[in-house]
């Protein structure tokens, strides 16, 4: 079994507002070929869309399944940004769905959105301006015996349900539905940090979308990024191994694709992706 440091890690409480879609005084998109559009996107409660859904076929533009939360408090959000991680739980602090659970998906960078799982009874009962509490568990987890490895945005609880294996060569075998290469991650490269956020595929190739498999991508989905280092940023590095998680849809926009929250990296090769179709944190987490 892989050993961690699970039981030194600090449980913090981090807390936002589920955040309104908005827009600018321009409602238009503008896609790929130039074209503009009139779409949802960003923020709200989305209640069709959810783990395990499709993250390509929506007629919108970064759209985020479940709920959206932000704090209206930059420095604050930037820690619930940070310390929020996949897995954590959540829970309903006010109104009508007061009491309710769920758990965090993802993070979106850029509009800085922290997105949350609930249920379909749950969401019914929600509204824009509900408090999200958020028990933050997982920054600063690490791997005995693998130093080069760096962990970020998981919960410990459920990395431990990601059937990571070490096998005979002391490389951990971790379970992935596809692995993307490095030429094809695109908004987000350059970042300060992959511990908060994330960042894209992109999807303007029709052919490379169906030769790694990214038609069939689903929220919750974990990917191999090959010779893409997130340890300290994010950057392009021959042999490094990244393991994230399909956030939110596919996007109109240039450059932009499915969002990927990183969960793990190295500089290294000691990480190796195991194709199992079934890698989906809803699977883990035992709602799909």
């Amino acid at each position: 079994m892989i050993k961690t440091n699970k039981d030194n890690l600090v449980i913090q409480s981090v807390q936002g507002k589920i955040s309104s879609p908005a827009t600018g005084n321009n409602p238009y998109r503008i896609d790929q070929e130039g074209l503009a559009h009139i779409l949802p996107a960003t923020g709200g409660i989305c209640y069709n869309v959810k783990v395990g859904d499709s993250c390509m076929k929506w007629v919108g533009d970064h759209i985020e399944p479940g709920v959206s939360i932000k704090n209206d408090n930059a420095a604050n959000n930037k820690a619930l940004m940070l310390l929020a991680c996949i897995g954590n739980e959540a829970k309903v602090i006010t109104g009508e769905a007061k009491g309710a659970k769920g758990f965090v998906t993802g993070m979106h960078g850029g509009i800085d959105h922290t997105l949350i799982y609930f249920n379909d009874e749950d969401l019914e009962k929600m509204a824009i301006g509900d408090t999200i509490l958020v028990k933050g568990f997982g920054q600063g987890l690490a791997i005995e015996s693998f130093d080069d490895i760096k962990c970020m945005n998981i919960d410990p609880n459920l990395f431990e349900k990601l059937n990571i294996k070490e096998n005979s060569e002391g490389i951990l075998e971790v379970p992935v539905v596809t692995e993307i290469p490095a030429y094809l991650m695109g908004s987000g490269v350059g970042s300060a940090t992959a511990f908060s956020g994330d960042y894209d595929i992109m999807t303007g190739d029709k052919n490379a979308n169906e030769k790694f498999g990214i038609n069939k991508l689903r929220f919750g989905d974990l990917v191999l990024l090959k010779d893409c280092d997130n340890t300290n940023g994010r950057q392009y590095l021959k042999g490094s191994v990244s393991i994230g998680v399909i956030v939110h849809s596919d996007c109109i926009k240039s450059g932009h694709g499915p969002g990927v929250t990183v969960i793990m990296s190295s500089k290294t090769s000691n990480i190796k992706g195991v194709i199992d179709e079934k890698a989906n944190i809803g699977n883990y987490l035992g709602i799909l």
